[in-house]
């Protein structure tokens, strides 16, 4: 969250009014005017979409070839505190990883398919993701003894290596590796690292061809996918500086 641009910028208006009370005028003024002058800009200028498109844009969506050894879909579309506070199957923004896995799940019936999420990072004794989404799959009529699942990841670099050693695929096997489009870069940074041969097939897009429907968004739906944008360049930042891939900004 101290990262986030969002929290940058109402920081800087909460302390500008801050110092205000206390009488620091000039300091104050500085602060307060920034964040403002921020907010507006977000509210007038894509920024959101600048930031987020070559996230995006990096990995086209494409199905070139006829057969595929498995299929891994990564975690983070489920809602686990509410699922299971609810007793039913939350989605949340990214619940079109989940949706295209059972549809090429069906196109592609020789697939091995595997789906990889466990404890949500901020509730490390929460439930699995993989619970919600053999209930997801078998709601949906995709058999679970179709699906390997794995339950112990928290992160991306999780996914790939945790996975990796539960499947343990085939030397020169090609595998489709399913995940949200802004997401992709880092997810095949972190998949490569640990050995596997994957094609991308980005899902959920956030970003218009078209940019004349910008002005379709409201400042809060902005402001959260310019702090998803924040999210993934400082973590393809994070990722190459600790060795967690071998590129900063991977491509096909």
């Amino acid at each position: 969250m101290l990262l986030s641009p969002g929290a940058w910028l109402v920081a800087s208006c909460a302390l500008g009014a801050f110092l205000l009370v206390i009488g620091q005028r000039c300091a104050g003024i500085a602060l307060a005017l920034l964040g403002t002058l921020g907010i507006v800009a977000v509210m007038i200028f894509p920024f959101d979409q600048w930031a987020l498109a070559p996230l995006e844009n990096r990995f086209p969506s494409s199905l070139d070839t006829p057969r595929y050894g498995g299929i891994v879909v990564l975690g983070g579309a489920l809602e686990t505190g509410l699922t299971q506070d609810r007793k039913r199957v939350s989605l949340n923004s990214a619940a079109e990883r989940l949706v295209d896995f059972v549809a090429l799940a069906r196109t592609y019936p020789g697939a091995r398919l595997v789906f990889t999420g466990g404890p949500m990072p901020n509730r490390a004794n929460g439930p699995p993701e993989a619970l919600g989404a053999r209930a997801l799959f078998e709601s949906l009529g995709l058999p679970a003894e179709r699906v390997t699942f794995e339950s112990q990841s928290r992160t991306t670099h999780e996914n790939a290596v945790l996975t990796y050693a539960l499947i343990n695929p085939t030397p020169g096997q090609t595998w489709l590796l399913v995940t949200s489009a802004s997401h992709m870069p880092r997810a095949i940074g972190a998949f490569r690292k640990a050995g596997w041969n994957v094609i991308a097939y980005p899902v959920g897009y956030k970003t218009f061809v078209n940019s004349q429907l910008r002005a379709t968004r409201g400042f809060g739906e902005r402001m959260a996918l310019l702090d998803l944008a924040a999210h993934e360049w400082i973590g393809l930042l994070f990722y190459r500086l600790t060795g967690r891939g071998n590129e900063l900004f991977p491509a096909p």
